[in-house]
């Protein structure tokens, strides 16, 4: 039973008191037609809203079989709306943008039925009303009668208690009424129809009760419940009391899904397709601005990324046994340049600068690393499953103080080493006027960074270079065969296979074709002269080859130690590549090697890792350091550590100053392990040579009463002979010299004479001297001479290796697998070359400092900025985007209330139907979202379009093929994501608005 009890209903107009309805008492029965009829303003529309559940009493109770509302919130007044409510409405009230079906359903869609019970549900209504042949049609196309019978279908598809119907005949003629009435009619057969009407002809004709209203009062009742009435219907209240508190949990409280919320915001949008593609478009500008900064910066990432893999290739993190510290180096320069002395600032003072530098530059500190501790700590880290060392190496490269010996018939059929070095060194000594051999033997052994830049002067000039393994054992590392493409032939596939290198223009220089045998020295030696003199000379020899003639080039292998030969007579080796004919042995004896293939940088290589012209595998390496450790030669010098095996000669003990102690126990040392014709060689040449007192006497008594002029008349005819001038010139020459200068270098004649003299006296005298008394007298002298005596004969007489233990070995060939010159380590970007980094200090910890390892890492001093700077770029051009990006965002919260304000009435219509406050808000949430989306998607689908014509702008203007603006997958679905979020956060605003619309005035709205 629906009973009002003493209902009251005030309206606040301004600042007056609109009193609606003046204390209201009602009881309707369960089934029954009742018109409501007064004139306008009387209250019966309001009285018919507070029944239905869209306005609110001020005060009274509206009692809903047998239980009050008093205490009923939102939710349950949107139950009561939606389950036992059903509103038919004089303008219809239906949604435009839905079809007839739709409008039907939406009801039994927030009751939650499921889609074919809701369809077979709306569709038989539809039929009831005699609208089934109607279902697919818009509103706009029907009639007014047949938009009343849909709204009535709409009304009791879902089985309501009531039907509230408000002038449901008013816009409609006289006929179409009728049919109207007879519907309502008939469905207050078996419910409550309350109808407000203003035609008391079709009240008096259809209604079973007829209610008269006047100024908020009821005037008249024609039927009101009995007492007996009353009572039958609070009996059956108790029962549905009860009822409804059993089934409390499972009735189910009206809600609409998001499917739902989407379907009918996707219908609003189609219908204002204009401004919806506008709408999106605009929403869209920022997504396109942030994904074309986006992917160009992605781009870029990516192009320098791999910039990055081929610049560490090229320049990998290298561990060298010794290495200089140019830290502090560099902190030297920078004292020198910044230390200054105290004095006053009244004149020009002296800076000691180049003191400084040079001594630095001299003895600057080199560290010794342990590389044998370090190898296999890689090892053991690479063998370790997950640790930082083995994800961060892209590869590891081991190398020695060792280069294959190669050898190759040149144009004239000459056996030649296949290397430029050599012809290098004569062409810069010839042009130079200096002995560049001579030069870079001193920069080596002068230690400090003079070593260092000697050591790569040298490897700038390598013909042959050692190709990266892979990790897994390969015999090339992957990243050389990204960076190159065989343009002929194959990649070796064993220890004696090679590749020859071309420039990305199919080119070799002139230095690699000489050694590569197909240009002659004369040939190469005529265009540095041309260079150097600066006059044109035209290649008169061949400059062109075929790949088959490249790959048929004849290369032999030759051991380092098979190169050296025992004599048995000086009990030394001697190097066979000191004659012609010892080089032919040896090629006709070599290893052959076969040019396996061809290969050039690929077009997307920006740096290339090889420097070389021929490239060969690790495995050569291995092979030769191998078989060096097996020859003779090398056994001989390791059983041997104090003489040379190549001169017979002792090495020196140690570098530096000697006392005389030490030099004395040297020679004596040195003459011990000498042979027995060595050693009376050593002791006829002691004889012969005067003491150092005997020979200062001598030249002081030759000295004695000797004149400026006798000794320029004594030098004038030895020094004519031996500078090649006629006699005025040198005469000339010995005038200008001054007293103390002339004195000098006639004393250092006489010294030379008088000490020629004695040696042919003393050998004349010993010429009978056996051998066995030379052997014995030896003995005795060595015995009996004081150490200042036999640290004279240490450095005037002992004869030394030029050479050291270590250097022999290094000439040999000897090295040992464990011991690496240097290891290389490779990574493929900076964040692993970090990883790196970490590894290695991580292996020093713990450790002396001398037996740390340490290292100058070039690249990252170059450009580890790089990617911190394009990011920052990056991040600020994509802020100033994103400006636009919320003002797009804010226009749709704008355009979302327009819409709101456009669609009041389809609000107060789902309200009516029993929608909740959420289910309005998550209505427009959808819209905005869709809108969102849609400009996110075109936003990317833009982006890409756009990426193509930028891209060929790109390559144009930097003739970079593989820089390219693209934008990744995940990062489109991110900006539509985000596109969506700003969307729907610009949309809440205006969705919280719509939802707090009051439906009675929302229901009003046109």
């Amino acid at each position: 039973m629906l009973e009002l009890k003493g209902v009251i209903k005030n309206y606040l107009a301004g600042e007056n008191t609109v009193f609606a309805l003046k204390g209201i008492d009602l009881k309707f029965r369960q089934s029954e037609l009742v018109s409501i009829l007064g004139p306008s303003g009387c209250g019966k529309t309001t009285m018919l809203n507070i029944i239905g559940g869209l306005d609110k009493y001020t005060e009274g109770d509206l009692i809903i079989n047998g239980r009050s509302t008093k205490k009923y919130k939102d939710r349950d007044w949107d139950t009561y709306r939606n389950h036992s409510i059903g509103f038919v409405f004089q303008s219809y009230n239906l949604i435009p943008h839905q079809s007839v079906l739709a409008n039907v359903e939406l009801a039994l869609t927030l009751s939650g039925v499921s889609k074919s019970e809701r369809r077979q549900r709306a569709k038989k209504a539809l039929e009831d009303v005699g609208l089934g042949n109607q279902i697919h049609k818009r509103p706009s196309e029907l009639s007014g009668g047949q938009m009343q019978r849909v709204a009535i279908a709409r009304a009791i598809v879902n089985n309501p208690d009531i039907i509230l119907a408000d002038e449901p005949t008013g816009a409609l003629d006289t006929v179409t009424s009728v049919q109207v009435m007879d519907i309502l009619k008939d469905i207050a057969k078996d419910r409550l129809v309350i109808m407000v009407t203003h035609n008391p002809e079709l009240a008096e004709k259809y209604s079973t009760r007829i209610i008269k209203m006047l100024d908020g009062k009821i005037t008249d009742d024609s039927m009101p419940l009995t007492e007996e009435e009353s009572k039958k219907e609070a009996e059956r209240d108790e029962k549905l009391q009860a009822e409804y508190s059993a089934n409390k949990k499972a009735r189910k409280k009206p809600s609409m899904s998001w499917g739902t919320s989407f379907a009918l915001s996707l219908k609003n949008l189609f219908t204002k397709k204009g401004r919806t593609i506008l709408t999106s478009f605009a929403g869209s500008i920022g997504i396109i601005g942030i994904a074309l900064i986006y992917s160009i910066s992605q781009g870029l990432s990516t192009y320098i990324d791999t910039v990055q893999e081929e610049t560490l290739s090229s320049y990998p993190l290298t561990i060298e046994a010794t290495t200089t510290d140019l830290s502090s180096l560099m902190e030297t320069f920078m004292k020198a340049e910044n230390d200054s002395a105290s004095h006053d600032k009244d004149a020009v003072y002296l800076r000691s600068s180049i003191y400084e530098i040079m001594n630095a530059l001299n003895t600057s500190n080199s560290v010794e690393n342990d590389l044998k501790t370090f190898k296999s700590y890689i090892e053991s880290e690479q063998a370790t499953e997950g640790s930082n060392l083995s994800t961060a190496l892209n590869g590891v490269q081991y190398t020695y103080n060792i280069s294959p010996l190669i050898f190759t018939k040149n144009i004239d059929g000459k056996v030649v080493h296949s290397d430029a070095q050599k012809l290098l060194t004569e062409i810069v000594s010839e042009y130079m006027g200096v002995d560049m051999s001579a030069m870079q033997t001193t920069m080596a052994s002068g230690g400090g960074i003079m070593s260092m830049m000697s050591a790569n002067s040298m490897m700038s000039s390598n013909i042959w270079q050692e190709m990266l393994s892979a990790t897994d054992g390969g015999l090339i590392s992957p990243l050389i065969t990204k960076q190159y493409d065989v343009v002929y032939g194959e990649w070796p596939s064993a220890y004696n296979e090679v590749v020859v290198i071309l420039d990305p223009n199919n080119e070799i220089d002139d230095l690699s074709l000489y050694a590569l045998g197909l240009e002659s020295k004369e040939e190469v030696s005529a265009k540095s002269t041309a260079a150097m003199d600066g006059t044109q000379i035209e290649n008169t020899g061949k400059s062109k080859w075929s790949y088959e003639e490249i790959c048929a080039m004849d290369f032999r292998l030759v051991i380092n130690a098979d190169c050296y030969q025992y004599d048995a007579v000086t009990d030394t080796y001697t190097d066979m590549r000191e004659t012609e004919a010892g080089i032919n042995y040896l090629y006709d004896n070599g290893i052959p090697i076969k040019v396996s293939g061809i290969i050039r940088p690929n077009e997307d290589a920006t740096s290339s890792m090889l420097r070389g012209t021929i490239a060969y595998t690790t495995e050569l390496t291995e092979y030769v350091i191998k078989h060096n450790s097996d020859s003779a030669v090398i056994k001989a010098q390791l059983d041997n550590d104090k003489k040379d095996v190549l001169t017979g000669l002792p090495f020196k003990d140690t570098e530096g100053n000697l006392s005389d102690a030490d030099k004395a126990s040297s020679f004596k040392n040195a003459v011990s392990i000498q042979t027995n014709d060595e050693k009376v060689k050593t002791y006829l040449t002691i004889m012969s040579t005067p003491s150092e007192e005997l020979l200062n006497s001598m030249v002081e008594q030759a000295m004695t009463g000797v004149t400026r002029e006798s000794m320029i008349q004594a030098m004038l005819q030895a020094l004519q002979s031996q500078m090649g001038m006629d006699e005025e010139t040198v005469a000339s020459y010995l005038d200008s010299m001054s007293d103390e200068d002339l004195t000098t270098y006639y004393t250092e004649a006489v010294k030379q004479q008088s000490a020629a003299q004695y040696a042919q006296q003393a050998m004349s005298e010993l010429m009978n001297l056996s051998p066995e008394d030379a052997l014995k007298a030896l003995d005795i002298l060595l015995e009996t001479a004081d150490e200042k005596t036999l640290a004279y004969y240490h450095d005037n007489i002992l004869e030394f290796s030029n050479s050291s233990y270590d250097n022999n070995l290094t000439t040999l060939g000897y090295v040992s697998l464990d011991e690496p010159s240097s290891i290389n380590l490779y990574a493929a970007s900076f964040e692993d070359k970090d990883l790196i980094e970490a590894s290695i200090k991580s292996f020093n910890e713990g450790k002396d400092d001398l037996e740390q390892i340490k290292y100058t890492d070039y690249v990252g001093i170059m450009m580890s900025s790089i990617t911190t700077i394009i990011n920052a770029i990056t991040y600020v051009l994509i802020a100033f985007v994103s400006i636009s990006l919320v003002v797009s965002s804010i226009m749709i919260g704008v355009i979302t209330l327009i819409s709101v304000q456009e669609r009041t009435k389809e609000i107060g219509i789902l309200r009516a139907i029993g929608a909740s406050k959420k289910n309005v808000s998550s209505m427009f949430n959808a819209e905005t979202m869709l809108i969102g989306f849609s400009s996110g998607l075109l936003g990317v689908l833009v982006t890409y379009l756009l990426c193509i014509p930028i891209n060929i702008v790109i390559h144009k203007l930097t003739d970079l093929n593989n820089l390219n603006a693209y934008l990744p997958i995940p990062a489109a679905i991110i900006l539509v994501a985000i596109s969506v979020l700003l969307t729907l956060i610009s949309g809440i605003i205006p969705s919280r608005s719509a939802a707090k619309k009051d439906p009675v005035v929302a229901l009003r709205t046109e």
